[in-house]
């Protein structure tokens, strides 16, 4: 007797298999599965895949669009600057409260696991104590990583060094920093050495928020490449955003390319708030500022796509849906070859998964037992069209269910109903 069956589902890789649940894990994977379930879930014809994975947000921001005001400009400054209001006004519950809304919409899109970055700028660092609140409450049912981040600088304000030791020290999972926000270029690569010395000290994940402009000579993570493989960070550092590197010299970025892959970092460029925020000051051509991705990819380089903002300073739309992120991806970086946009799903799932350190992901005997189950044949169809989260798994329990998204034609002269899969 199983406590869970998912019948019939059709994997990423074209399988269609059942699959075996036992409390938080899978218990297997076959063609056919006979023995009984407390509960079945009937997957046939629909694509069953592990749970999305957004491996950049900003959870102490989300859902607080148009507060202290909306962002006039549109630029990453403004936002920077309005949100820079707003931390010291927000109290602890309120964010917590915006925080938990945001996982509950999430978990119905299917994420499962998220990784945050938390600003740990202002003294009171109530961004961390409600951050780590959350954290908690979500656990049994979402995996809430969370980053040290020092919005304004690590050196650029009095207390920010000390600021981030004290959220580690509170709890917090990962090393962050944003060495172009610095005053100085010297500054920027300084804070990077300070940065991974912390976390080599500590064991702890790195992820940077790393060249965020459109500023061809903010090489800043060429400093991280030689941080990482000086620290032996390889495989435990991701560079975020890195959207100078869509403006580079290419003679440069032919240098610079295997640097990164050397050093074993992988890249979480997030393409909704990118072709957004960058390219302002831009009359035409206008930049879009997405970073070199399929470069990357062909330099085995890990790259996933990240979320970064939904309905907060930066960004006033977003739908908390990773395909979202994938679809407007593969538009911007050209990846619409059949394996570029398999690629693409892979990267929102497993890819994702890899980058933040899941350990016990996927859709495999002995992995957590979390997935979703889509109203789309295969993960190309998933990403045209977005579909429902019919039924979405985590740690064994169903979580979310939705109804079907196909729509029943009855067309005129025709003796039988056709159907037509719709985005709801």
């Amino acid at each position: 007797m199983f406590d869970l069956i998912v019948k019939g589902g059709t994997l990423p890789d074209g399988r269609v298999a059942d699959i075996a649940i036992s409390g938080n894990l899978i218990a297997a994977i076959e063609p056919q599965i006979t023995a009984d379930a407390r509960d079945v879930i009937d997957a046939s014809g629909d694509l069953v895949a592990p749970p999305f994975v957004d491996p950049h947000f900003h959870m102490d921001a989300t859902l607080s669009y148009g507060t202290p005001r909306v962002n006039a400009s549109g630029t990453l400054l403004e936002g920077i600057s309005l949100w820079g209001e707003l931390r010291d006004i927000a109290t602890v519950d309120e964010m917590i409260e915006r925080a938990l809304r945001y996982c509950d919409w999430a978990v119905s899109m299917g994420i499962l696991a998220i990784r945050s970055h938390v600003d740990t700028t202002p003294d009171h660092l109530n961004t961390v104590t409600a951050m780590l609140e959350v954290r908690d409450r979500v656990s049994e049912y979402l995996d809430l990583q969370l980053v040290a981040f020092p919005q304004d600088g690590l050196y650029r304000t009095p207390t920010g060094r000390e600021n981030l030791i004290r959220a580690l020290d509170m709890g917090v999972d990962v090393v962050g920093g944003i060495p172009h926000f610095e005053r100085r270029m010297q500054d920027g690569a300084d804070s990077l050495a300070d940065l991974c010395q912390i976390a080599a000290d500590r064991g702890l994940m790195v992820d940077i928020h790393c060249d965020e402009t459109d500023d061809p000579m903010s090489r800043h993570i060429e400093t991280l490449a030689y941080e990482t493989q000086r620290h032996g960070l390889g495989g435990r550092v991701a560079g975020s955003h890195l959207t100078s590197m869509h403006s580079m010299d290419n003679y440069y970025v032919s240098k610079l390319l295997p640097l990164i892959a050397e050093a074993g970092i992988a890249a979480i460029p997030n393409p909704i708030i990118n072709i957004v925020l960058q390219g302002r000051h831009d009359t035409f051509p206008k930049r879009r500022g997405l970073t070199r991705v399929r470069e990357m990819q062909a330099h085995g380089i890990t790259v996933g796509w990240g979320q970064d903002c939904v309905l907060d300073p930066w960004y006033s739309l977003g739908t908390a849906d990773m395909l979202d992120v994938a679809f407007m991806g593969m538009h911007v970086a050209q990846m619409t070859h059949p394996d570029e946009m398999a690629r693409c799903f892979t990267m929102v799932t497993e890819t994702n998964a890899q980058i933040i350190g899941l350990s016990d992901y996927g859709l495999k005997p002995g992995a957590q037992a979390s997935l979703v189950v889509l109203d789309a044949g295969d993960p190309i169809e998933a990403l045209r069209l977005r579909p429902a989260r019919l039924a979405v798994v985590s740690k064994g329990k169903i979580v979310a269910r939705s109804a079907r998204g196909d729509a029943e034609l009855a067309i005129p002269g025709r003796a039988n109903h056709v159907r037509r899969r719709v985005r709801p």
